[in-house]
């Protein structure tokens, strides 16, 4: 099929302008998510927006942890990319997010400034929220609903355990029967030992 001069300059110079947008964009996601001045319109994915800096002044000169636990440490922390991964496994298994490369190097600067893990996680809550974390804190509210599933499991074990027990307990047992007192005259007393004696060979 032969194409006009004019349908061939004009497909020539849509690939041009894509050839160009290409690189624009690579740029753009590794200056870290620079606007544009002109139109006021963002370069970066979605996702660059969930990212905020976690920054302390550094405590000490000396690295609170080897680099083994602070990735123990990065289990512990949810990427805020919009996926459901730590910050560990989002940066090791999925090489498009902007977002984890950026906390990771954010828990490295804390760790390199002497803060233990728990004062890591802390700025990450106070930063992000209780959302940042992986698995709520263990206390207060958190801390019940926590331990909710574990008690109404054992609570349902232990109906299910006594009602068995009241199945297998036998309905008509001649031994548990409640006698009641009877009480008799004497004239009916004599007239049932009279009936006894009858009896006797």
């Amino acid at each position: 099929m032969s194409l006009s001069r004019r349908a061939f300059l004009g497909a020539l110079a849509g690939g041009a302008a894509g050839a160009i947008a290409v690189p624009m964009v690579a740029r753009a996601q590794q200056d870290g998510g620079q606007q544009d001045t002109t139109t006021g319109a963002s370069n970066v994915p979605m996702a660059m927006g969930n990212y905020i800096p976690v920054r302390l002044p550094p405590r000490s000169t000396v690295p609170s942890m080897t680099e083994a636990q602070r990735d123990v440490l990065e289990h512990k922390i949810h990427c805020m990319c919009g996926c459901n991964l730590d910050v560990y496994t989002c940066r090791t298994t999925d090489f498009s997010c902007p977002v984890s490369p950026r906390m990771h190097r954010d828990v490295m600067s804390l760790v390199a400034g002497g803060y233990p893990a728990q004062d890591i996680m802390n700025a990450f809550v106070h930063t992000y929220g209780q959302r940042v974390l992986m698995e709520p804190e263990k206390r207060g509210f958190n801390l019940a609903g926590y331990f909710m599933p574990f008690v109404a499991l054992g609570g349902g074990i232990a109906l299910v355990i006594a009602l068995i027990r009241r199945w297998q307990r036998p309905a008509g047992d001649g031994a548990s029967v409640q006698r009641l007192p009877v009480e008799a005259t004497p004239d009916e007393l004599a007239k049932i030992d009279a009936l006894i004696r009858k009896d006797e060979p």
